[in-house]
């Protein structure tokens, strides 16, 4: 293999001096340091003892969980000055840098940015991440995530995808990689083959892109040569099957033998590196899901990811364990000392392309917390956020007459809370309606928040005690998109949905979703419907302005927000 080749070629495009540093640096690496960098691993904080044990480990990279600004300096530093090979620290960086560090700039989910129907927004979104994430030290973006969300019943891509047009996905995608690479900080478009087609989640079931071939190369694969064509570092392979590509590659491929692209030799190297041309490196999605564990077993499933064109493995469910089935491999000929070598040269030349041998050379590799402070959550990013904000809230349906909501109009308001409560690791926050009831208390109205009460069928509370006591009802539904869960779907208070639309007929009802855009398919006949995409308190400052008529509503959504059902569109 003509690795020389590899390196001048794009993405990588290194000078002779950068493939020298690439191939010596090789060259004096131990069998065992080699397979040690094709692992990403993770660290939640920066405790130099936790971090001394990865720093031991020499392994490639590291994901970087939500800390504050002066932990996410402290870890960074720590690594690269106890690490001989300057290391990848990467974070899920798709909304912005919220999800690396507690102080990092929100821009908008991609969803949102979609709904601005501005491409400007996604180039703004890429700014921000790369400017925040060079000052922290972060090197690598898990993002952008380029699925298509052709599925509203979807629990996982939903508002992480910029939505369900292959064209508007393929040019914020390949906006977000062009302008965040400008800033040192490689992008990873995700998740090859692609999401979104099918409606379960890999963390918890191997999934299923259907398209035939020529469908997915019209989209997906559309979507994903853009992404290349815009110089793409990187690439995640998703615990996705496409059984269209991967017979059409291997027509002798038995269904019981499809495997998931993290692990498909058919989908990486024949679809990825050879129809489309990617050159750069590729790291398969988290190794621990469910997705990638169940087709084959842990020993054989690891060695098949990087024997399928996978460089690196993303994260571990027991690293020494997962290091042996690597070795074991090797040491076998299960894999090829040659395939080392390639996995080898496409990690230090992507380390080459973002200039960290330069960079810890001169130093420049070595965050402060001055210039991170400065830059994480400046005045300027936080005015593209609450631009972003303003321009994607997305009125979806309107009853004639509601707006404004004034104290004037409507004294009187009673919201229904609809949570699903979220984690540190989830898309999304937690408890948010409880800060849209203050803004909504602080502009003059009455705000009940309602509370089921006792009783079952013909002893619940007389319904007069609504139609009597209240002007305008409001509820405000905020089910995150995160991991590990099947559905995104409104759960209803006992006894028969006590909670439901009961009452469109006797005052205005308005449905606010903060997060999921799909919750029409569960209130059909709610006549006046909005999406926010997020809950921040930007987002949930235009909301406001929005709803008392001070602001228009500026969004159009990136989706089928009525869910294919015919009853959503009437009012």
């Amino acid at each position: 293999m003509n690795f020389s080749e590899i390196m001048k070629k794009a993405p990588y495009n290194l000078n002779d001096e950068q493939m020298k540093w690439v191939m010596d640096t090789k060259a004096g690496m131990t069998m065992e340091q080699k397979i040690r960098q094709m692992f990403c691993t993770i660290a939640y904080t920066d405790n130099e003892g936790y971090l001394a044990g990865i720093a031991a480990g020499e392994y490639g990279g590291l994901m970087c969980r939500a800390m504050p600004n002066e932990a996410v300096v402290n870890l960074v530093n720590f690594m690269q000055k106890n690490s001989k090979i300057p290391v990848f620290v990467a974070g899920n960086m798709e909304a912005g840098m919220n999800t690396c560090s507690e102080d990092g700039t929100h821009v908008g989910c991609q969803m949102a940015i979609a709904a601005t129907e501005d491409v400007h927004y996604a180039t703004e979104l890429g700014r921000i991440v790369g400017e925040e994430a060079d000052a922290l030290g972060i090197n690598w973006a898990f993002a952008p995530v380029i699925d298509i969300d052709n599925n509203w019943r979807n629990p996982i891509t939903n508002t992480r995808t910029y939505g369900s047009n292959p064209e508007m996905v393929a040019k914020m995608g390949a906006a977000y990689v062009t302008e965040v690479q400008k800033h040192g900080v490689a992008a990873s478009i995700k998740h090859f083959p692609g999401d979104g087609v099918d409606e379960r989640d890999q963390h918890l079931v191997t999934s299923v892109n259907s398209l035939s071939a020529e469908e997915w190369m019209d989209t997906y694969g559309k979507v994903y040569k853009t992404s290349i064509d815009a110089g793409a570092l990187t690439v995640m392979a998703g615990h996705i099957m496409q059984p269209a590509w991967s017979k059409k590659l291997n027509p002798e491929l038995e269904d019981k033998d499809i495997l998931p692209g993290s692990m498909s030799y058919e989908l990486l190297t024949g679809l990825l590196r050879g129809e489309l041309g990617f050159n750069g490196t590729i790291i398969t999605d988290s190794s621990a899901m469910a997705g990638m564990t169940t087709p084959l077993p842990r020993r054989k499933g690891l060695p098949a990811a990087i024997n399928a064109g996978c460089d690196m493995i993303l994260f571990a469910k027991n690293m020494k364990e997962d290091l042996g089935y690597i070795r074991d491999a090797i040491e076998s000929g299960e894999i090829s000392a040659e395939r080392v070598e390639e996995c080898v040269v496409r990690i230090l030349a992507l380390k080459a392309s973002l200039g960290l041998p330069e960079k810890q050379a001169s130093g420049a590799i070595y965050p402060s917390k001055e210039r991170a402070d400065g830059a994480v959550n400046c005045e300027d990013h936080d005015k593209v956020s609450k631009e972003v904000a303003d321009k994607s809230i997305t009125l979806v349906k309107e009853e004639e007459g509601v707006f404004p909501i004034t104290p004037d109009r409507y004294k009187r308001v009673l919201v229904y809370s609809k949570e699903s409560g979220g984690t540190d690791l989830a898309f999304g926050a937690a408890t948010r309606i409880g800060a849209f009831v203050e803004r909504m208390e602080k502009e003059g109205f009455k705000v009940t928040v309602w509370e089921p009460s006792p009783g079952f069928e013909g002893l619940e509370a007389p319904m007069s005690d609504i139609i009597e006591n209240y002007d305008l009802i409001i509820y405000v539904a905020n089910y995150v998109t995160k991991s590990n869960q099947t559905v995104v779907r409104i759960e209803w208070a006992q006894p028969m949905g006590a909670d439901c639309l009961s009452y469109v007929d006797d005052m205005p009802n308005i449905f606010i979703s903060l997060e999921n855009p799909y919750h029409l398919a569960d209130v059909p006949r709610v006549r006046t419907y909005i999406n926010t995409y997020g809950s921040t308190d930007n987002i949930l400052d235009a909301l406001v302005e929005k709803l008392t008529g001070r602001s228009e509503f500026k969004g159009v959504s990136p989706v089928d927000a009525f869910c294919g059902f015919w009853d959503a569109h009437l009012s």
